[in-house]
Formats: structure tokens, sequence, C-alpha cells
């Protein structure tokens, strides 16, 4: 296995890429890998994985199962005959065991090293291709997936300089082998963009200068010098100063075309430059020897990744800037309100008005929002507005569900004519933030504030509809259904949240959680495959109660696969979509990889589980529809039935290895074929711990009066509606609320 983390991180097997699961089993890898072949404590981990002090309390239990998917990952590798890595517990935490030359970090500081060596013997063609060679390592910014979700540990940010070094080592190399018009353009492009980097800078006014450009080089040097006087106060250093006089005096030791920087820096201050390393035409190994060489530098060793120190490069600018462009979540709330729930009253109407945008606001601010403007009914929110953190988006989806769940009443009229709602929507985008002071309020500008408002528009009374960039960033935390018609946004359906004692929170489901607990624990004790049917009408909570008990699975000690898909809500989408959603997340597909990455993945677990030839070839002809649409292609034409099969005894057969719970979500929505398969999915499974869990509305027994009848393990759980205030409750509640926050008039206090 090769691992490569200058750029996106990626793990490169016999068989091509590897799939590596989600975000945080690939922050968890990507750091181990900064920290190769050094114990690193779970504290440490857990910090970079949620921030310092961060971390929920099911992090540790989320950490473990990173881990333990992680080493299922390298196992993988060993068994196809090449070298892998191993992930060791070692106290205080875990240490990653791999051979340096397997990672792309280490071949870099390798040849770097190198090709500093060579640049010291005077060996600069040599010391050009070593160098070039470690650059070309590099494919982007260090775990570029990564920081794109918002990881920024300090480790990052010191390779970055490392890199530049060594690009300047390199241009040095280039320099001093007479290629100074072959990096011009690179020494223009890494000065424009690291303005305060004054080596950079000499390197360049050099090759401009043999170049002939003259005035182009004392340019150079002018943006420099009011780069670092106006953001730093400081003027250049010594030897840029230098050489600028050098130019301005056209010294001939700049027009030693076989010479860097450093070279033509150390001739101007007397000392003899560094001869090149000759070899001679007719003694091949023998050495030129004009004039004794100057001792080799001691061969630096492989940097260890620290972080840079405070107020270097453009971080210790001195000016804030005035205007500032960022991601933001946009948390739109809408509410309405009939006439007859007031007196009559202008005054009653305005109180009830002001309680709901205080309701509004204390939720806003009880999940890290700031609320930029309230008018009428609408409020708008922003997260991420002043300390932008990881989970902004997720934050700002929560509090929309807390609103909606704060102000949602019941329609006790019972004709449909609801008598108040409330409307929320959740964006994400960039905004251009524009401040006129420190302490002033900005003023936010972006093309996403357009779009919350457009998406409240069409959002449903009691219902929280997001973009899907918020549904992107959110999926692993949030239970989201697309709605109808998909331009409509995704609508929100709840989150996993955790109480002090360690217990799902939410619609007050900790028993139902347990039930399903229970009944895990005793397939898992017994290896006798179950089929568990969770029927809830809307609003009962029921894929809400579902994320929660994936959740709680992930937090056990023991290792359990929870699968979760859901049948299809709107006509355009693939009748097999839980089959395809449940497979894909067992071989740790995205809908982001590609066809053939997602196929390699797919064969590889279907070797794992069928030795025999001609069971592993059945299966992967007739899973191989399903992969190819959650990576984004047409399916292949094969029979529902066939593909049904496979999925079947795909699973059966996974169960078998691993503890494992399938969960399919809307099940009523799906067609009669699919219907059969889950029904019979756990009953003719031969043993193994498979718990089946569909979740489905009351429907399901319209359409199949006798579901999951006589069947000697199955069990049906059925939810109830939650209790819910009545308009006349929330009237009362808001006018107590609006009219305790105001001071009392006279009138009020009888003076």
């Amino acid at each position: 296995m090769q691992f490569r983390i200058l750029g996106p991180l990626e793990v490169v097997g016999s068989d091509g890429p590897v799939a590596l699961g989600g975000t945080k089993q690939r922050a968890t890898l990507g750091f181990l890998l900064l920290q190769a072949n050094r114990v690193v404590a779970t504290s440490q981990l857990l910090n970079a994985l949620w921030g310092v002090d961060d971390a929920p309390t099911t992090g540790r239990k989320i950490l473990q199962n990173a881990v333990y998917s992680l080493r299922g990952i390298l196992a993988g590798g060993r068994a196809a005959g090449g070298e892998s890595a191993t992930l060791l517990t070692r106290p205080p935490g875990y240490m990653m065991r791999v051979d340096p030359e397997q990672v792309d970090m280490y071949l870099f500081h390798k040849w770097v090293r190198q090709g500093r060596e060579k640049q010291a013997e005077g060996a600069v063609e040599q010391a050009a291709a070593l160098l070039r060679d470690a650059l070309a390592l590099w494919r982007g910014p260090v775990l570029a997936d990564l920081v794109e979700v918002g990881i920024d540990w300090p480790e990052l940010g010191a390779l970055q300089s490392l890199r530049l070094d060594a690009m300047e080592d390199y241009f040095d190399a280039e320099l001093a082998c007479g290629r100074h018009s072959t990096v011009l353009a690179e020494l223009e492009t890494i000065s424009q963009a690291e303005p305060l980097r004054e080596r950079s800078c000499a390197q360049l006014m050099l090759a401009l200068y043999r170049c002939g450009r003259q005035a182009d080089a004392l340019n150079a040097y002018s943006r420099v010098r009011s780069a670092l006087v106006e953001e730093l106060g400081l003027e250049p250093g010594r030897e840029l100063q230098r050489f600028q006089r050098a130019i301005l005096t056209q010294d001939p030791a700049l027009s030693q075309t076989r010479t860097g920087a450093g070279d033509v820096l150390r001739e101007m201050a007397g000392e003899p430059a560094r001869e090149p390393e000759l070899v001679a035409a007719s003694a091949p190994g023998a050495r030129e020897q004009a004039r004794p060489r100057r001792p080799a530098a001691p061969a630096p060793q492989a940097p260890r990744v620290t972080a840079p120190a405070p107020g270097n490069g453009r971080a210790a600018a001195v000016r804030q800037p005035d205007v500032d462009r960022r991601r933001v979540s946009v948390v739109a709330v809408r509410t309405w309100m009939a006439p007859s729930l007031s007196t009559g009253v202008r005054e009653d109407r305005d109180d009830l008005m002001d309680g709901v945008t205080l309701v509004v606001g204390e939720q806003i601010e009880r999940f890290g929002g700031t609320v930029m403007a309230s008018m009428g009914s609408v409020s708008l929110a922003l997260f991420g507005l002043h300390e932008p953190a990881e989970d902004d988006a997720r934050q700002a989806v929560l509090a929309g569900l807390a609103i909606r769940d704060a102000l949602d009443v019941c329609d006790e009229t019972g004709a449909g004519h609801a008598r108040f709602s409330v409307h929320v929507s959740v964006s994400m985008g960039q905004v251009l933030l524009r401040r006129r002071g420190q302490t002033a309020t900005p003023t936010v500008v972006g093309g996403v504030l357009d779009e919350s408002q457009s998406l409240l528009q069409g959002v449903p009374a009691g219902e929280v509809r997001v973009n899907d960039a918020i549904r992107r960033a959110t999926e692993n935390t949030i239970v989201y259904h697309q709605a109808d018609p998909p331009s409509a946004g995704w609508r929100a359906i709840g989150a996993w949240s955790e109480t002090p004692d360690g217990r799902p929170g939410g619609q007050d489901r900790g028993y139902e959680l347990d039930v399903l607990h229970g009944l895990v624990k005793r397939t898992r004790h017994r290896s006798v495959p179950h089929l568990i049917t969770v029927l809830g009408g809307p609003g009962t909570g029921k894929s809400r109660m579902l994320g929660d008990f994936g959740h709680l699975i992930a937090s056990q000690p023991e290792p359990t696969l929870f699968l979760a898909g859901r049948a299809p809500t709107a006509p355009h989408e693939d009748p097999l979509l839980a089959q395809a959603q449940t497979l894909a997340a067992y071989c740790g597909v995205r809908p982001a990889d590609d066809v053939v990455a997602a196929r390699a993945a797919l064969a590889a677990k279907v070797r794992a589980l069928f030795a025999d030839g001609p069971a592993a070839s059945r299966h992967l002809a007739g899973l191989t529809p399903l992969i190819e649409t959650v990576a984004g292609a047409r399916a292949g034409a094969g029979a529902a039935e066939d593909v049904l099969d496979a999925w079947c005894g795909f699973f059966q057969e996974a169960a078998r290895r691993v503890p494992l719970v399938l969960c399919v979500d809307d099940l009523h929505r799906a067609d009669d074929a699919v219907l059969r398969a889950v029904e019979e999915l756990a009953e003719s499974a031969r043993s193994g711990s498979l718990v089946v869990i569909a979740a489905a509305s009351p429907d399901l027994l319209l359409r199949r009066p006798t579901w999951a009848g006589g069947k000697s393990h199955a069990t049906t759980v059925t939810l109830d509606p939650p209790t819910r205030i009545t308009a006349e409750q929330l009237v009362e509640f808001l006018l107590s609320a609006a009219r305790s926050e105001r001071p009392k008039s006279p009138a009020d206090t009888g003076v």
C-alpha cells in the first residue's frame, strides 16, 4: 500500500485506490500518518478530530470504531500480498507502524535532504533533480479533502512552510544550473502568493536581471519592501538590500550564470562561491580539482512537523481587513397566526409577535448563532459570523429544529386549517462581511441570503427545509428526506442528541430504544436473525429515532455495523434506493466516488465474503447495478429479483462475519418485490447476528395485512404521536414571555 497525504488523502493498494469511509475515519488515518511510527495519545486524537475539549461524550467510541474499520482496511492490504501498515494499540493511544517509503510525506523529506546534501557538495544538477522529484509528490495542499471540511491542524501549516523552503532550494539549484528563464514563471507566482518571503524575492530579482529585465527586478524589490513596511513595519533584510544595490551598480557577480542567489550573496560578501561539481570526460568518476571545495554541510535530519512560530508570514499582519469573505449558515424563520388567536387588540397581537421573536432569538443564541434581523413575522440569523467552527452547519439545523418544536402547535380544529404555523429554512454559502469598526456589527452581503428567502417561501407549515450544501455538511448527524419536488430542498427530520446520563434525547423514545437495543444484544448472543418492524404515522419521529439508534449502536463497546437506507420518496428515484444505499455504506462507497473505484470496492468485499468462484461471480453480477447507481452511473440492465436475491445473500453472509443491523426507512413506499425481500431477509438467513429493522407508517399493514405474521423471530414496535401544545397554550406562553422581558410601566405597577 502507498499512503498519500501531500494533497487529498489517498491509500492506493494493488487494485487501485482504497475506500476509506467517512470524515472522522479519514481524519484519524491522516493524523496518525502525520505522526507515523510514534505513539499518539487518545486525548490528542480526540482534540484533532473535534477541537480541544470539544469532543462529544461518545467521541472515544467513535474513535474506536474508526480504528476498528481502519484495521480492516490495512488487513485487506496485507491479504492482497502487498506490504501494508499496521495500526497498533500502544498506551496511552495508538501508533501507525509503516515503512516511511510507503508515505509520500517521508519520501518528500528524504529527497529534500538528499538534494540539500548534493547542493552543499556543489552537485547542483543532481540537487535540482532530487528537489524537483520531491516537489512533484505534492498534488495540492496537505490533506486537502480534510481541510475542505474544516480540519485545521498546526501540522498542516508547518508542512506547507517546509514545501516553500524546498521550493526555494530548488530555485537556487536551477539558477546555479543557468536555467533562470525556466523557473522565472514559477518564481513570479510564488512571489505574488508569498510577498513576505525575502529569499524568493532575491531569486526572482536574480532571474529577472539575468533575463535582461533590470527594471522589473527593481520593481520586485519595491513590491516586497512596500509589503513589509505596510504589514509589519519592517525594512527588508540586509541580504535583499544588498541585492538591490548590486542590480543598481550592475555587480559582475550577478552575471555568473553558474551560481545561485546564495552563491551571489556570498561572493558579494567576499566569500568564495561553491564550485559546481564537474566530471572529466576521459575518466568517469574523476572530479575536476580547480580549487579546494568547501566541506559539505552536515546532513539535515528529516524535520518533525511542528506548528509554525506565531508572527511568521501573512498571519502576522498588523492590520485587520475591513472586508472578509467566509462561509456561513443562514437560518430564516417565518411565522403566521390567525387573527382569532389574539383578542383583536393591536397591542396583544404585537406582544404575540414580540414573544415569537424572543423565542426564536433564545434558540438561535442557545446553539451559538447570531440574530441579524427580525422584521414582522420573519427573523434571520447567521452561524459562523464571529468565530467559524466545524459544526456551524449542524448547530444551525439543530436551532431550526428547536424553533420548530417550540412553536409547533396541534390543529385542534381537525379541519386542516392551522391557526398558527412556523416555517424554517437553513442554507449555507459564501457571504461578504464589511466592518466599519472592530466592535460594529458587520454588513452582510451574499447570494445565499436571497437563496434562504427563496427556500423559505416554499417551506410547508411545521417543517425545516435545508439546501443541498447544508445536507452534505450534516448528513452524518441529521436525518433528511428529499422534498418533492427535489428543487424544494431537503426536509430535516431530526438529529442525534445525548443527555448527561448517556441516553439518547429527542422525543422521549428512551423506552423504544431500550427495546431495540435489547433485541440487538439478544441476536448477538444467540446468533439468530431477527426482524423488527417500527410502525408510526407522520410526526411520530420514526426517522429521528432510527438515527438516534444508529448513534447508540456506534457508541457501544461491542463492534456492530449499522447500515441504513430509505425507500424512494419521489417517483424519479430508484426503486432499489435502500438496497443501493446499504450496499454502498458497507463497501465504503460515496456518491462522489467514480464508477471504477465503486466497482473495485464492491469486488473486494465480494471476494472477502465468497471464496467460491461461481458464488462470488453471481453476487458480483447481481450487485454491480446497485453500486453503479450510487456512483452516479446509469445502472446496467438486470432483473430486480436477481438484484434483490444477490443483496439478500450478500448481507446474510456478511452477518456471519460481523454483527449487522440493517435498517430500511419508509418501507411502506417500497414496491412489492422489495417488501418481500426485506421481510424474508432475516427469516431465510441460516445463522448470524443479523437484525433487520423495517420502519414504516401503518399503511404497510394495509398493503400487507400478514406482514411478519407467523415468523418465529419478529417483533413490532409502535410509536404513538408526541404530545403537542394547543394554540391557546402557545398564546399564553408567548404573551407571558414578551411581557416579562418588558420593564413595567407606572400603569402596571399602580403608581
